[in-house]
């Protein structure tokens, strides 16, 4: 007798190697992870802040 299996867990596993690899194509193009590339951003967001607070006020305004 064949092996009963969940059609929902299997596709839902199906969706999830589907997303791994997907992913895996796109960081090798880019070098980094998707952590690094959120980190980047944060930081980067961080230095403008700090850039825009020290930034002297415009006379005219």
């Amino acid at each position: 007798m064949a092996k009963v299996v969940n059609l929902r867990t299997r596709r839902k596993q199906r969706d999830r190697d589907k997303a791994r690899e997907e992913a895996g194509a796109v960081t090798p193009a880019t070098g980094e992870t998707a952590a690094e590339a959120a980190r980047r951003r944060a930081e980067a967001e961080l230095a403008s802040r700090r850039l825009e607070g020290h930034r002297r006020p415009d006379p005219k305004a």
